[in-house]
This record gives C-alpha cells, sequence and structure tokens, in this order.
C-alpha cells in the first residue's frame, strides 16, 4: 500500500495491517494525492514496482 499525502484518507500502517493480515509493502512516498498516477507519475510507477518487488522471489 502506498499512502500518497494528497490523498483524502491516509490510513495508518497499524490499521492497514489489521485489515490486510499479509501486508507485504507500505509506504507514505512525499508526494501525489489522490490521481497520483497522473500528478507523479515516476514517483507512482516506482511505488508500483516497489509492491510488486516481495512477489517475484
Amino acid at each position: 500500500m502506498s499512502v500518497f499525502p494528497g490523498e483524502n484518507y491516509r490510513a495508518p500502517r497499524s490499521w492497514t495491517e489489521r485489515a490486510y493480515h499479509n501486508l507485504i509493502y507500505y509506504n507514505k512516498p512525499a508526494k501525489g494525492g489522490h490521481f497520483a498516477a497522473w500528478e507523479q507519475p515516476q514517483i507512482f510507477s516506482e511505488e508500483v514496482r516497489a509492491g510488486l518487488r516481495p512477489l517475484r522471489k
């Protein structure tokens, strides 16, 4: 899960871990909002890659 600072709701890690028992990625990027893919495409793509990286092993 990537929690962008401009998002309307920013779930704390403790809540996220309770909701997703097998949480493999959690990060708070420095920039981005609700439309992070359009606002910060480089950061968004890095977050997607980082989130999926643990599944490659």
